[in-house]
């Protein structure tokens, strides 16, 4: 297969494992870990969908409204597969009991209090954020916010062993050439606003180095669920402090 032709498929298998857009994706385990280049680029593209609706909404609707349209355009665009993670997450590590219960929890269909709660904690912080943003910053918070989090989760795969022989975790690990990749898509995502995008790129770092320490320690490793837990929490950290630059 030509450079060209392995480009696409990493790209579509980017876009068909993070998106619910209907893309004919490469489902090999190599496939899987040479995408991890594509993931800023596919997560810039599905903050522009949430920011063009922060955006298009205001006007007509408020802010408020607005903020609220654009979460949900998020959630809606990936299958809910990162505050799946999220939930998963906070259930594994709020219960009592040693990693193996913690990765017997993850696996469970079922959403607990801390699961819960950490999905409407992370939706209201993001809407609050969203709505607060001034129009002219919308589009491009959201952009860059999208983008620093699906390279966070690369960065997450690739410092941290998998939980457990199975699952995403185990099958996700990125090749060191599409790691730079992602990593130079990451940094020319943040290089039109230097002071605040490379402040929003060290907070992207800091999350990511938080949830690999809490991984580490709570289960021994990376899962499918602590890379989507990875890319909400990292997505709301940016866009928080993206809005203090904005304000």
């Amino acid at each position: 297969m030509g450079v060209a032709r392995r480009a696409l498929a990493g790209a579509q298998t980017a876009l068909g494992l993070l998106t619910v857009i209907p893309v004919r994706a490469r489902a090999e385990i190599d496939g899987i870990g040479a995408s991890a280049a594509w993931f800023p680029l596919v997560g810039g593209l599905v903050g522009l969908a949430a920011g063009g609706v922060r955006l298009a909404a205001d006007h007509p609707l408020g802010s408020g409204v607005a903020g609220i349209l654009a979460v949900i355009t998020l959630v809606a665009l990936t299958g809910a597969l990162h505050q799946d993670g999220l939930a998963d997450c906070a259930d594994a590590l709020g219960v009592r009991g040693g990693r193996d219960r913690r990765l017997e929890v993850m696996r469970d269909s079922t959403v607990g209090a801390y699961g819960v709660l950490s999905l409407i904690l992370w939706a209201l912080l993001l809407a609050a954020v969203l709505a607060a943003l001034p129009r002219q910053d919308a589009i491009r918070t959201v952009v860059v916010a999208g983008a620093l989090g699906r390279w966070a989760t690369v960065l997450h795969a690739a410092a941290l062993p998998p939980a457990r022989r199975d699952g995403l975790g185990a099958a996700f690990s990125p090749a060191p050439t599409a790691a730079v990749i992602a990593t130079g898509l990451a940094v020319a995502t943040v290089a039109l606003a230097p002071l605040p995008d490379l402040t929003a790129l060290a907070v992207a770092v800091t999350v990511m180095a938080a949830v690999s320490a809490l991984a580490r320690r709570g289960l021994g490793g990376r899962t499918g669920d602590t890379l989507g837990a990875t890319v909400a929490l990292t997505e709301v950290a940016v866009c928080l402090v993206l809005l203090g630059f904005a304000r």
